[in-house]
């Protein structure tokens, strides 16, 4: 189901200052990676987000969004400071892993491959592309 205007601008919102509630936190850059919220969609109600991270080059992913997991009436409690002239209520944050960008990496991989095999079996061809 498609988000209404109103769901889009509470999304948005929440996006930014979660970000920026990240940065100011030091959870952007832990061991060495980055985190970064990749998406949040709002319910209907507006009374829950769904906030996508996005791990890169982090060791151990899932431990990190278990530790941000732990922390989410922090979060909101840092978020409701935030947009409390903005919505009546702030809305319930749930912490979901975004792995859009790992699969962006395997079809990488997967095309490289690909074009590896095609070289070695035609050379020729490979020339004309």
């Amino acid at each position: 189901m498609d988000e209404n205007k109103r769901q889009k601008q509470v999304g948005k919102l929440v996006m930014e200052e979660l970000s920026d509630i990240f940065q100011k936190e030091g959870m952007n850059i832990v061991d060495g990676g980055m985190v970064s919220i990749s998406k949040v969609n709002i319910t209907p109600d507006l009374l829950e987000a769904r906030v996508y991270l996005s791990f890169f080059q982090v060791k151990e992913p899932s431990a990190l969004l278990h530790k941000i997991k732990e922390r989410t009436w922090e979060w909101r409690k840092l978020l409701g400071q935030r947009i409390k002239n903005q919505l009546r209520r702030v809305p319930e944050l749930q912490f979901f892993s975004d792995d859009t960008l790992d699969h962006v990496f395997k079809m990488d991989e997967i095309f490289k491959k690909i074009k590896q095999e095609r070289e070695t079996q035609d050379p020729a061809s490979a020339q004309e592309s």
